[in-house]
């Protein structure tokens, strides 16, 4: 990776030799490296057995995740936050294992949309849950920073599975938590 930051650098019309740039090309693959290495990272590691018998049958919400991921169509970030919730089905996941699951799947190539939809996949696969509720807020640089142009603009994006999705109040006390 490193040689081929190299190669784009040159492409821009950059001096490699410049003091400035010479340890560019290795700092960039590292940093792209770290940013999509939820191509590599094991979920089962991560998850590392942190599920727990529990008999809470009310929905259990976590909010305001922080996420960093990457456009797949212009290699530009966008950012946000990520509200998880679900309703218990006997077991619970620990807590830092529901920010992990975030990361896991942000720390790619993405669309806002199918980020949404895998963590609720996973949440919902992990927990047995009987309902899974996930909402993205994010600002997207490839929109920011480049064609429109347009600062302000903020995306949400929501997957609702199972009871969130079928029991009206359930969804409706989710989206009331997260506010």
């Amino acid at each position: 990776m490193e040689k081929l930051f190299k190669e784009i650098l040159i492409g821009i019309g950059e001096d490699i030799t410049r003091p400035g740039i010479i340890d560019t090309p290795k700092r960039a693959a590292n940093a792209f490296s770290y940013l999509t290495k939820g191509y590599t990272d094991n979920l089962d590691n991560l998850i590392n057995e942190a599920l727990f018998h529990s008999d809470m049958h009310e929905l259990v919400v976590v909010k305001n995740i922080e996420l960093y991921s990457m456009c797949e169509h212009h290699l530009l970030p966008f950012f946000g936050k990520c509200h998880v919730g679900y309703l218990p089905n006997g077991q619970v996941l620990g807590l830092s294992k529901i920010a992990r699951v975030v990361d896991h799947f942000a720390r790619r190539l993405q669309i806002q949309e199918r980020l949404t939809l895998e963590i609720a996949e996973c949440i919902q696969d992990i927990t047995g849950a009987r309902g899974v509720g996930v909402l993205i807020e994010a600002k997207h640089l490839c929109m920011m920073m480049r064609g429109v142009e347009k600062q302000n603009s903020e995306m949400s994006t929501n997957v609702m599975l199972g009871d969130l999705r079928d029991n009206t109040t359930s969804r409706m006390e989710f989206m009331s938590l997260i506010r």
